[in-house]
Parts: structure tokens; C-alpha cells; sequence
């Protein structure tokens, strides 16, 4: 039965380890060994600790059969994003800096997670300092796509979504903020949410009132993803901006009429984020499902004007304030494109951040009326396809040469300015077996519905159940 453990979602598992059909150790035993099997092909999980999981998990089948009340991600493995502290265990930020950084502390969300029942596997792998949607780094080299190995998997949380799409966890945290959660997730057949800024509080220090970096969850399900959102939301009073709502408001049943939902349909972002024909050729067609749902689906999109420079001015600004003493002290020891970065961000001046912040607070009430409109908006999540794993980034968009590694993001970071859930969803292949994401956008705080609209269409797809070695392009172990 341990063969099958690691193709499980995620609730279905919770749900037989609550029924003690199965135990935690044959669930991360299971696990261990899809590892070892595997991993060595996509490189998604850099730091393992098997004798630390399997105790966990003898522990927590010795409190279930105790009788004692169990948590709802009770006996579920888990490998940690990376850049998220664990304590006692290595975190490197995929930094050479940090190679053999051991915190004494755990992040929120790692903290959540394990009270939430999570048990701790390891780490996954992260581009340096997570700045990139292309997982790579000089600590553990590059992160490969499970449908196609010679292919990214995207970024920053590309070795969760790879470790993910490749049955080596059953869920994944990670982080966006310019598409870390999204752009994986449409790489690697998987679902990533970009939460409402508060939704799921940051880590406390650096700046606590940014709101364009967000954590959230990933599962291969929407359900999974819902069911990890539940554990990491919730206010935390170190974070001034956390939401209100508890976590278990997203423990909920899934099932939404559609019928009647408006929808919009941009495949550009009004012409500011176009997209390669074949990313296009596969998302077009999905339109008539949501019709078939009962939806109503124009082609629509928010006055996005200023949205691009707004997202990368307080980009630059974020990374001055977090890397700027790490340039002084050595810029050899960051990569180029992330000193650039920094750089950049000195060189902006006081009007610069007031016209940025201007703009942004303009896009808000652009979104809060084009959401009076409209239900939803689904748009592109890359727009581009899984690229070759050996470019830093891809280096033509629609025909269009790319300058810089963030031109290719644009149908994720313009809507990361606006504030609001975010959701990528399996959306089918191309012809050459890579996969796409659609992504659902609603208002914000919405995520409950951008969840439940994304699960209704998962549903009637089922394009996220094509695996790698269960119908897609075979894993080829190393």
C-alpha cells in the first residue's frame, strides 16, 4: 500500500491517517523513499532529515493512538521552502553567505505548519535569496522541472512545486511576490495561491508593513491548498497587518455553484504582458468550460497604466533594505542580477517612492471597480512555457526580446501590485507535454471564492491529475 502513499492528495491522506488506515510512518516512509527515488532527477529537496521526520512521525501516531485530539495536517510531511527559518536546521536562502546558517528559530509559517500536525522533512531548494522566478543557486545547483527535466521549474518556490509535481510531498509552503508561488505552480502542474496581503503573516523584522511579498500555500489539489491555507492564515499581533479571519474560515467545503459568475478574460493584461501562442493556444479553449460552469466570460481587463514601474520601484526599494548591507559588505558574493537589484533601488530618489505609491493606491481603487463589474479574472499565470533550465531567464517573450530577468513575469508581479488572491490552476499541455496555468483573480480578501472558483474548474478538467509517470511525460530516475 506505502507504493501508492506519495500519489495520495493531500486530504485523502489526512483523512486515513484519522481513520488510522494508514500511520504517519508508512505515510513519511513512503515519502522517503519516493526521495530517495527520485530527487536525485529534479533536485527539489536540498536538506532531508530522515531520522528527525520518522521520530516525529512515531510521535504523532502515538498521540493519535492515545486517543488524544489530533491536528488537521496531522502525520503530513512536509519540506520547508528554503528561505523559511527552521530551527536546528540549515537554511541557506540559497546563499553561499548562509551555506551552513543553522537558525534557533522557526518561521510563522513553519511554526503554524507543525502545531497544525506537519511533520518536517527538510528543505526545498530556492534561487538565491529567492530573487528570480528560475530555481538555481551556486549551494545546490539548479532545480528541474518533473515533466521535462532539461525544462525549469520556475520560481522562487520551484523546488516545492518540483517536489510536489514529482510525489515527493504531499503539500508545500512558499512565497510570492512577483510570481514565486504562481509561475511554479503553472510550470509544474501544480496549484499555488498568492493570498491577500495579511492573510498569512511574515515573518516578524525588516519591514513589516510591505505588502507586495506574501507567503501561501501549494498543493497538486485546490482542496490541499485550501487545506494548508487553513494552518498558515490568521492574525499574528507582531504583524500589524494581518488579517482578522482565522485559519479554519478556509477549512471548508469547496463546492460553488458557478452559475452566474461574471468573468473576465484578459490574455494580456490589456496589452502590457503578452504571451507566447502556445501558452495562449492551451488557456483560450478552457474559456468554454467556465461557460459550460454557467459563467459569463467577456474579455476584460483593469487599467493596469503605471502597474509595471509601480512594481518594480518598490521591488528595488525592498531589496536596498534587505540586501544592501550584504552588497557593502561583499558584492562578489551576491549574483549579479541580484546586486543590480540592489543597486537599483539605491538610485531611486523621493519622487520616485511618491509616485510608486501613488500609483499603487490609484490601481486599488481601479481593481475595486473593475471588481464591481466583474466576479473574476483570469488572465495567463506565465507567459511563457517551462524554459530551458540552463538560461537564467528566457530571452524572448512573444517575439520579443527580453532585457532583464523580470520581463517574462509580468502576467504575475502587475497583479501582485493590486493587492488581491491570486490562484494558479492546471490548465492543461502543450503539444509537447509542458504544462500551463490559468490563473483566477478576484477581489480583495476574496480568496475563499478564488478558491472555490478554481476548484469548480479543476473539477470539470482534471488537468491537474496528469502526473509525471501517471500519464504525463515519464520521471526518469537517476
Amino acid at each position: 500500500m506505502t507504493d501508492a502513499l506519495h500519489h495520495l492528495d493531500a486530504t485523502d491522506l489526512a483523512a486515513r491517517l484519522r481513520r488510522r488506515e494508514i500511520s504517519a510512518r508508512e505515510v513519511v516512509q513512503a515519502h522517503l523513499d519516493r526521495i530517495e527515488q527520485v530527487n536525485p532527477a529534479v533536485n527539489a529537496i536540498v536538506t532531508l532529515d530522515p531520522e528527525g521526520a520518522l521520530a516525529a512521525a512515531a510521535a504523532a501516531d502515538a498521540r493519535l493512538a492515545r486517543g488524544a485530539e489530533v491536528p488537521p495536517l496531522h502525520g503530513l510531511p512536509i519540506a520547508f521552502k528554503d528561505t523559511h527559518l527552521t530551527r536546528g536546521m540549515r537554511t541557506t536562502f540559497g546563499s553561499p553567505l548562509f551555506a551552513d546558517h543553522v537558525p534557533d528559530e522557526d518561521d510563522v509559517v513553519v511554526e503554524r505548519l507543525q502545531r497544525a500536525g506537519a511533520i518536517r522533512l527538510g528543505k526545498t531548494n530556492v534561487p538565491e535569496f529567492a530573487a528570480g522566478s528560475h530555481t538555481f543557486n551556486r549551494v545546490f545547483g539548479t532545480t528541474r522541472n518533473p515533466y521535462d527535466p532539461t525544462r525549469s521549474a520556475g520560481g522562487s518556490s520551484g523546488g516545492a512545486a518540483a517536489a510536489l509535481a514529482a510525489g515527493l510531498q504531499p503539500l508545500a509552503d512558499g512565497s510570492d511576490m512577483g510570481g514565486s508561488l504562481r509561475n511554479p505552480a503553472s510550470f509544474c502542474n501544480v496549484v499555488g495561491l498568492r493570498p491577500t496581503p495579511g492573510r498569512v503573516p511574515p515573518q516578524p523584522g525588516g519591514n513589516l508593513w510591505d505588502t507586495l511579498a506574501v507567503p501561501g500555500p501549494m498543493g497538486r489539489t485546490v482542496a490541499d491548498t485550501a487545506l494548508l491555507l487553513s494552518a498558515m492564515a490568521g492574525p499574528d499581533p507582531r504583524c500589524p497587518l494581518s488579517l482578522e479571519t482565522p485559519g479554519a474560515a478556509f477549512r471548508v467545503p469547496l463546492d460553488r455553484e458557478l452559475r452566474g459568475l461574471r468573468v473576465a478574460w484578459t490574455p494580456d493584461l490589456g496589452g502590457l504582458a503578452p504571451a507566447d501562442p502556445d501558452v495562449l493556444a492551451v488557456l483560450e479553449p478552457q474559456l468554454r468550460v467556465l461557460e459550460e460552469l454557467g459563467c459569463r466570460v467577456d474579455t476584460a481587463c483593469p487599467d493596469l497604466t503605471g502597474a509595471d514601474e509601480t512594481f518594480r520601484t518598490l521591488r528595488a526599494h525592498s531589496f536596498d533594505l534587505a540586501f544592501g548591507g550584504l552588497l557593502d559588505a561583499d558584492r562578489e558574493a551576491l549574483k549579479p542580477s541580484l546586486a543590480r537589484n540592489v543597486e537599483e533601488g539605491r538610485r531611486l530618489t523621493t519622487a520616485d517612492l511618491v509616485t510608486a505609491t501613488a500609483t499603487r493606491s490609484r490601481l486599488h481603487l481601479e481593481t475595486l471597480d473593475f471588481f464591481s463589474r466583474y466576479d473574476l479574472l483570469l488572465a495567463p499565470v506565465s507567459q511563457v512555457t517551462p524554459f530551458d533550465a540552463e538560461l537564467e531567464y528566457p530571452r524572448e517573450v512573444a517575439g520579443r526580446p527580453t532585457k532583464t530577468y523580470l520581463d517574462w513575469m509580468r502576467s504575475a508581479y502587475l497583479i501582485s501590485v493590486l493587492g488581491v488572491p491570486a490562484l494558479s490552476v492546471p490548465a492543461g499541455f502543450t503539444p509537447a507535454g509542458l504544462p500551463v496555468g490559468m490563473q483566477f483573480i478576484g477581489p480583495p480578501r476574496a480568496d475563499l471564492a478564488v478558491l472555490q472558483a478554481g476548484h469548480a474548474y479543476e473539477r470539470a478538467t482534471q488537468h491537474g491529475r496528469r502526473r509525471p509517470g501517471l500519464g504525463g511525460t515519464p520521471l526518469t530516475p537517476a
